[in-house]
């Protein structure tokens, strides 16, 4: 397996990956996969990331910005989707240490995450990759009618200097 950068002709693998994701009811607000140009405007454009093998993406990770104001232009918002069939090999964890590695490299101070409380996979992953929770907003949105919490997890970079 090898974690290399997302191009615009991975969209029909990643876009399953990240259908599969959307159909668990515990990995996004999104109930529908967003086209490509809608999913391109809403992420950077680096820091872009797709797990291969033989061909076949595994899984992807990519940021998004936390807010147009140029004083969190250092922050990004983390995406990261395991393809139900490569789920519990280690692509998840692979894509987000590239990731975090990839985001300093392009001087990001911190990676956060808002995870669904039941989605404890991505929970354990994200710890396990040093996160640390910071928080839980309570009833911040609804999935099918239902109010939904989300836990957020931020990771601060070791080498950009925050004292």
């Amino acid at each position: 397996m090898r974690i290399r950068e997302m191009n615009a002709t991975d969209w029909g693998q990643v876009s399953q990956i990240y259908q599969e994701g959307i159909a668990t009811g515990f990995a996004t607000f999104e109930q529908q996969t967003p086209s490509y140009q809608e999913w391109n405007r809403a992420h950077l454009e680096n820091c872009r990331l797709v797990a291969e093998e033989n061909g076949k993406i595994m899984g992807w990770a990519a940021l998004s910005p936390v807010s147009s104001r140029c004083v969190y232009g250092g922050v990004g918002e983390v995406s990261v989707y395991v393809g139900k069939n490569s789920r519990g090999k280690g692509v998840g964890k692979l894509l987000l240490e590239h990731l975090i590695t990839e985001s300093e490299k392009a001087g990001f101070w911190t990676l956060q995450s808002g995870i669904f409380p039941e989605n404890e996979g991505s929970v354990q992953l994200h710890k396990k990759v040093g996160f640390r929770f910071i928080g839980k907003r309570e009833k911040v949105g609804k999935l099918d009618g239902v109010w939904k919490d989300n836990l957020l997890f931020e990771k601060r970079s070791t080498i950009i200097g925050i004292d």
